[in-house]
């Protein structure tokens, strides 16, 4: 199979072939770099994927996705204040907002094996993921991308050896899933961007 049908996946594949490709798709993912895996994971979940090379490229994007989904002018949520210049530069509001359009956030860790964003209190306060806003930008770093939610975990704890953050939580589902089985039960699923800057 083709690396790029995986990524794009292909429409007259049957039912015997997309049950091979499933067992190739594990093969292939333990094979893969961690942010290959990342990436390719966090596609398969329905995530929006933009790699930035410069911060001047992640505040482009960041208007480019305000374009897309007619978001100027309205109000955001956003609990980071090294994250409010970019809503001030858009006229974005976010001092205590009554219907934000979406959450601006950074994250602790992005997840390479499930293909997820890991965040804290730090981001997120104590909201619960289906207490957040429907739409979530995220700026993240290549350097966060971590194997497991484990490794994330332990770098939280090296990270605030004090002050540790509360709510730890992931958030999995970027689009809703076609049919309701027990894995996404109680999940809510977010439509997620994430704006990856590279810093290796």
């Amino acid at each position: 199979m083709s690396l790029f049908r995986k990524f794009f996946g292909s429409g007259d594949e049957s039912s015997e072939e997309e049950s091979h490709s499933e067992f190739n798709d594990s093969a292939f993912n333990l094979s893969l770099p961690v942010d290959e895996k990342f990436t390719f994971n966090f596609k398969k979940n329905g995530g929006k994927f933009l790699y930035c090379e410069n911060l001047n490229e992640i505040k482009e994007q960041f208007e480019n996705i305000l374009e897309e989904n007619d978001w100027f002018e309205s109000e955001a949520l956003c609990f980071e204040p090294s994250l409010f210049s970019m809503l001030e530069e858009n006229n974005l509001l976010y001092d205590k907002p009554t219907n934000p359009k979406f959450l601006l956030a950074s994250c602790e860790n992005l997840i390479a094996e499930e293909g997820s964003v890991l965040f804290s209190s730090n981001q997120i306060k104590q909201n619960k993921p289906n207490e957040l806003p429907a739409n979530i930008v995220i700026i993240a770093r290549t350097s966060q991308i971590l194997e497991s939610k484990s490794d994330g975990l332990r770098m939280i704890k090296k990270k605030y050896e004090k002050d540790y953050p509360t709510n730890i939580t992931t958030i999995k589902y970027f689009e809703k899933a076609k049919e309701e089985d027990f894995l996404h039960y109680g999940s809510s699923a977010k439509n997620l961007y994430l704006l990856l800057l590279e810093d290796l």
